[in-house]
């Protein structure tokens, strides 16, 4: 809105207020009431590596729940288990309530042209894993820059990639929910040399994909520090938003550490009927179950007005 539509739209408040009967009692004592808490459209999820890392598989999975938490998120920590180990994580989760939501450790990127056979064979592998946890999702990196190769020739690397990718999974559900491909980006700071940075050069790809099961993997740490203006692309891009991921900055840690006002951003998510996951992947300051606690139950007291 311009400095001219917002004045027109004072004046016209104002002749209304103006022109307005007098309120009843009823009437006043109703506008006076605390803006609402909102029923949330969206799941809460636990990113499993930022937590509980020095105990068991199972015992990390009864944290999550003890915090309240019904999804994890995992980085491909069954890659070396044996069938026992999925037998005993299966019954945990199961006895826990506890569901898979995605999984990450794919072991190749898509921006090189050179290992996109490689990278659909992994992700061909992945799928056995996946669908023995209940998993229906698995995050993409770009991976590196390829020295030698033009930036447009990666970028169309990883458009294609993902199309071929999205081929070999269209139609394919894993516990009852399609499996879709979540392309992340990574900020320069953690990685220097990583060559998909930018949320807006990721949603370019996603949507050059243009496939239901292929979309993007908004993490708010990494985009605060590389691009920020966090809320603006949540309004403008929700249709290709899958997953989000929670952290604070500076520091990765929990909501209300540092710089991100994350009332705001829930409550946008709340407007916007986000309909998928909000994944916390912070590293927690003091005790682990109370921090995951909070982080919840600030998403959860989310008001709207």
């Amino acid at each position: 809105m311009n400095r001219r539509a917002f004045a027109q739209l004072l004046a016209s408040a104002a002749a209304g207020t103006a022109a307005a009967p007098a309120l009843s009692a009823s009437d006043r004592s109703a506008q006076s009431q605390p803006a609402s808490r909102a029923q949330l459209p969206f799941s809460l999820s636990v990113m499993l590596w930022t937590v509980f890392r020095g105990l068991p598989f199972e015992d990390r999975l009864a944290k999550v729940a003890e915090a309240g938490y019904t999804n994890v998120e995992l980085v491909g920590e069954y890659s070396h288990w044996s069938q026992p180990d999925f037998d005993r994580a299966n019954a945990a989760r199961k006895r826990l309530g506890i569901h898979f939501d995605a999984t990450a450790g794919l072991p190749r990127g898509i921006a090189d042209p050179s290992s996109r056979d490689a990278f659909l064979a992994d992700l061909q592998r992945a799928l056995t894993p996946m669908e023995s946890l209940g998993c229906p999702a698995m995050i993409v990196l770009t991976g590196n820059v390829v020295p030698g190769i033009s930036r447009e020739a990666q970028h169309q690397s990883c458009i294609e990639a993902l199309k071929r990718a999205a081929s070999l999974v269209e139609g394919r559900q894993i516990d009852g929910q399609p499996v879709r491909l979540l392309l992340e980006c990574i900020d320069l700071e953690e990685n220097p040399h990583y060559f998909l940075p930018s949320a807006a050069e990721a949603i370019e790809i996603v949507r050059a994909v243009n496939h239901p099961q292929v979309q993007f993997l908004y993490d708010l740490f990494h985009e605060q520090i590389a691009e920020g203006n966090l809320i603006e692309k949540l309004q403008k891009h929700i249709d290709v938003i899958g997953l989000i991921h929670v952290a604070d900055v500076p520091g990765r840690h929990q909501p209300g550490t540092g710089e991100i006002n994350y009332t705001n951003i829930f409550r946008k998510l709340i407007e916007l009927n986000y309909r998928h996951t909000v994944a916390m992947e912070f590293l927690p300051t003091g005790d682990e179950v109370t921090a995951l606690r909070e982080a919840r139950r600030l998403a959860e007291s989310t008001t709207v007005h």
